[in-house]
């Protein structure tokens, strides 16, 4: 079989326009990137050119790394079949897994994509409970799935609206939520509201089965929830019969640096019910999994309806994320994030100094949002100027990409292997587009896509 002649750019973008539906979006689509190969943090294009990755949390320990490479090879070459066969892979993955997690999460589930963990951890949830109502965060995104779309605000509002048996709760961002940085004690006044849904939601006569958030809300604009506010929310929805689901898809395997897993950040004190892993856990590879209790598991099971699922719990795959594990570990990649983010935050919180249209820095280890204002008193949105910031910044061979309700908030989530000097080299690229950004509003006389 002959190998495929190169193709141009445009060549690819015009097959990709008459194959792939148009409703999967590329980045930069007006001037999109072809890459074809990648490793650690960078990225290279058809023409050689090498792009800083600063969003791809997928690639978790860093694109093509040689250690999962030669684990999923070394894997391939002697079996991939289905997990119905005894199979060490599995079994020592899941014991490595629990080694991250409290005592009481030590039942695993082993699928492919973050959408179905988060479809099995509902119907866990409905399973054990025998409730059928889900909270979730404004604003949330939690998979593609049906089921998924239904408690993720970011798409049903554009789509079907909301079902009867989802309640949205406010987002509690200290920034530009309800209750802000001033408010005496935004933790129990947002936990409030989510008592407040539920109460109302009784009286309409439902009942509660979940309360499902991502740990960290990440589409919602970079968000940290203030510490303490999950413990309050799981009083609540206990109370109501239901269970605390966490969303550690994006946010997981040591990306906030100083905890393995991101709810850990709100104290020792709070362990979720069930939690939902995926995207960065295979590097790049289709895996994902749920944790759970025994108690929530053994309900599950008692239907007498077996799960399966072909792919999920593979050898190769299993092979592949104790790989990743080792590589955390090996690497010391949790403090690395600590070591970079910590230095990232600094220079990105002295360009908010120098430039009012930073509103706001906030994050933790390498999971890090810019949020762009047009104004330091309403603390409006400036989605216009977020894009052509990227925009710019891709020219530079930078990939960054924004998020948020208002698209206004840089997100930063790089391959953990993202260092010092890619830190530096971003901020003072960025500080330079600024700059000429404000030079030339003063220019034009403040036009309209003048934020300063």
């Amino acid at each position: 079989m002959r190998a495929a002649q190169p193709r141009s750019r445009q060549q690819t973008l015009s097959q990709r326009r008459r194959l792939i539906g148009s409703s999967c979006k590329l980045f930069f689509s007006n001037d999109p990137v072809k890459i074809v190969k990648a490793k650690g943090q960078y990225m290279y294009d058809e023409d050689g050119r090498q792009y800083l990755d600063c969003i791809n949390n997928v690639a978790h320990v860093g694109h093509c790394h040689p250690d999962i490479v030669k684990a999923a090879h070394e894997q391939n070459q002697l079996l991939n079949t289905n997990s119905r066969y005894l199979h060490d892979n599995l079994v020592d993955y899941a014991e490595r897994l629990s080694k991250t997690l409290p005592e009481k999460l030590c039942i695993f589930y082993f699928l492919n994509s973050g959408s179905e963990a988060n479809d099995l951890a509902l119907r866990l949830a409905r399973q054990y409970t025998k409730h059928e109502d889900v909270i979730v965060l404004d604003h949330a995104y939690h998979g593609h799935l049906t089921s998924l779309i239904d408690i993720s605000p970011y798409k049903f509002r554009n789509l079907e609206g909301q079902k009867e048996w989802v309640h949205v709760a406010p987002v509690p961002d200290t920034y530009r939520g309800l209750y802000r940085e001033d408010h005496k004690d935004s933790v129990t006044a947002y936990a409030d509201e989510v008592k407040n849904i539920i109460e109302h939601a009784h009286k309409r006569g439902r009942k509660i089965a979940a309360f499902f958030v991502e740990s960290l809300p990440s589409v919602g604009g970079q968000i940290i929830p203030p510490a303490g506010y999950f413990q309050k929310v799981a009083q609540h929805v206990h109370k109501a019969g239901g269970v605390f689901i966490a969303d550690e898809i994006q946010v997981g395997f040591g990306r906030v640096g100083k905890h393995f897993w991101a709810f850990q950040l709100q104290g020792e004190d709070f362990i979720p019910d069930i939690v939902t892993m995926g995207k960065p856990i295979g590097n790049g590879h289709p895996l994902a999994c749920v944790a759970t209790t025994k108690e929530i598991a053994e309900a599950f099971a008692a239907t007498g309806v077996e799960y399966f699922n072909t792919f999920g719990g593979n050898p190769v795959s299993c092979a592949i994320g104790l790989a990743v594990l080792d590589v955390i570990e090996k690497e010391h990649l949790q403090a690395h994030a600590t070591e970079v983010g910590n230095f990232l935050m600094k220079l990105l919180k002295e360009q908010q100094i120098k430039h009012p249209i930073i509103g706001d820095v906030r994050g933790c280890g390498l999971f890090i949002g810019v949020d762009l204002i047009k104004d330091q008193a309403e603390r409006t949105p400036a989605p216009a100027e977020a894009e052509y910031l990227i925009t710019r910044l891709k020219e530079e061979y930078i990939l960054l990409s924004t998020d948020g309700p208002g698209r206004n908030v840089l997100k930063f989530k790089p391959p953990m292997c993202f260092n010092m000097e890619d830190a530096k080299f971003v901020v003072e690229t960025m500080d330079k587009i600024l700059t000429d950004m404000e030079k030339g509003c003063l220019n034009q006389q403040k036009t309209s896509t003048c934020s300063t």
